[in-house]
């Protein structure tokens, strides 16, 4: 009992073809690669967003004031 040769997976995807028509599988084929598409954009738009996220903390105003600073905004 080992894994299947080239051979086996060949007749196999012959059969499926015959099975299930060329039509649909080729649509089959499509919609996943719809969804491999998708789901990279997905990934792109959150790495995107982190980015961003990080960009902003980078911006922030100090959690502490100097002297100089307070005595320019009391003028």
């Amino acid at each position: 009992m080992g894994g299947f040769s080239l051979m086996h997976w060949l007749v196999l995807g012959v059969v499926a073809i015959l099975l299930l028509g060329g039509g649909r599988f080729s649509s089959m084929m499509g919609d996943v690669a719809k969804g491999i598409k998708s789901f990279k954009k997905g990934m792109a738009e959150d790495d995107e967003k982190a980015e961003a996220t990080r960009l902003e903390a980078k911006r922030a105003d100090p959690a502490f004031q100097t002297e100089a600073e307070r005595t320019r905004e009391e003028r």
